[in-house]
């Protein structure tokens, strides 16, 4: 089967959304929609997509997509993919962060629940080739059980911090989580859409015992300072038979005999084919509702609530207990914590 998938945003990240087709078989690209009409028309022509529209009903309407890009800004979440639920489109792959608070996050929460729309948030690292190797020697038990994990990134929380978090929880094996105690300190908007500290950690404590620290934002380890700040994320998975270490462009892990390798590789190349493994999850879940997208929504708003309890701890000065219910104006709480303008 070919599946019809369009473009909802025409900016930069969305190239990385289009290049994967170039490693897909299931999936055609029919069209694309911006509201800026010169973005859309350099999209549409860099990547021979023939079909353009500013309106999204419209296209919609006339190309009954089954897989949808959503690549806009995080603070449109919401209504963009209630919209897209709403006309019914199988499937939709949205851009991260999915969230930038906590009012979003439940009523995304809501939607998730009434919605037979899939969606899946772009963590494409999930789908790195040597993320899937590393994944699989876990599985395998090849350092043991896992007792701690350590994920980092150096641009903040909402920038690639939600990315780390994905690999963290996938290393933990979808483990529940006991306790979050978290620290922040600073406030940045980004670009006006991502607003976040400028720099967070939390050490999270899941039910098995196993343990996991999170830190995004300055800080955070960086292996080569002349690369730029969004090169800098990785995670380290500590069993007790060994361990495997992953950054954006390297690798090292503890051998059977006990002796460390290491490795180097290309972060575009892996990039593009895990966005292509993104891709092609959401035409498997397509297919079987029983083999949902590992970054399905659901998963990824349980990982926000990771993030949002490491805000109110620092709010508060005190662990959270797993799952919680976060007020609907912890953001606010937490730039007058920090003492951001409000």
């Amino acid at each position: 089967m070919s599946y019809r998938c369009a473009f909802l945003g025409c900016g930069g990240r969305a190239n990385g959304h289009a290049a994967a087709y170039e490693h897909i078989t299931r999936g055609v690209e029919v069209a694309c929609c911006d509201l800026d009409e010169d973005r859309l028309n350099t999209f549409a022509e860099k990547w021979g997509i023939g079909t353009t529209y500013t309106d999204l009903d419209e296209m919609l309407e006339k190309e009954k997509p089954d897989v949808v890009h959503c690549v806009t800004r995080p603070d449109i979440r919401v209504p963009l993919l209630t919209k897209l639920a709403d006309a019914g489109v199988p499937g939709v792959i949205v851009e991260k962060p999915v969230c930038v608070g906590a009012d979003d996050y439940k009523a995304l929460r809501a939607l998730e629940a009434a919605t037979d729309t899939k969606i899946a948030v772009n963590h494409q690292l999930r789908h790195h080739p040597k993320i899937i190797e590393f994944l699989s020697d876990i599985a395998e038990g090849q350092i043991g059980e896992v007792r701690f994990l350590d994920a980092s990134a150096c641009l903040p929380m909402n920038g690639q911090g939600v990315h780390v978090i994905d690999l963290l929880y996938a290393f933990s094996g979808y483990a529940q989580v006991e306790t979050v105690f978290g620290a922040s300190s600073g406030y940045d908007d980004i670009d006006g859409t991502h607003p976040s500290p400028n720099t967070a950690e939390s050490l999270i404590t899941f039910t098995n015992g196993m343990r996991g620290a999170l830190q995004a934002g300055e800080g955070a380890p960086m292996f080569d300072k002349s690369k730029p700040v969004h090169y800098h994320k990785r995670i380290a998975i500590y069993g007790t038979h060994g361990f495997r270490h992953w950054w954006m462009e390297g690798w090292e892990k503890t051998a059977p005999d006990g002796k460390v390798e290491s490795g180097v590789m290309s972060y575009p190349d892996e990039d593009v084919l895990g966005q292509a493994g993104l891709t092609n999850a959401m035409f498997d879940w397509l297919e079987d509702d029983g083999n949902p997208s590992p970054t399905n929504l659901a998963t990824s708003l349980d990982e926000w609530l990771i993030i949002l309890a490491g805000y109110l701890s620092a709010v508060e000065a005190r662990p959270v207990d797993m799952p919680f219910d976060p007020p609907d104006d912890l953001l606010d709480q937490f730039k007058a914590l920090v003492g951001a303008d409000s």
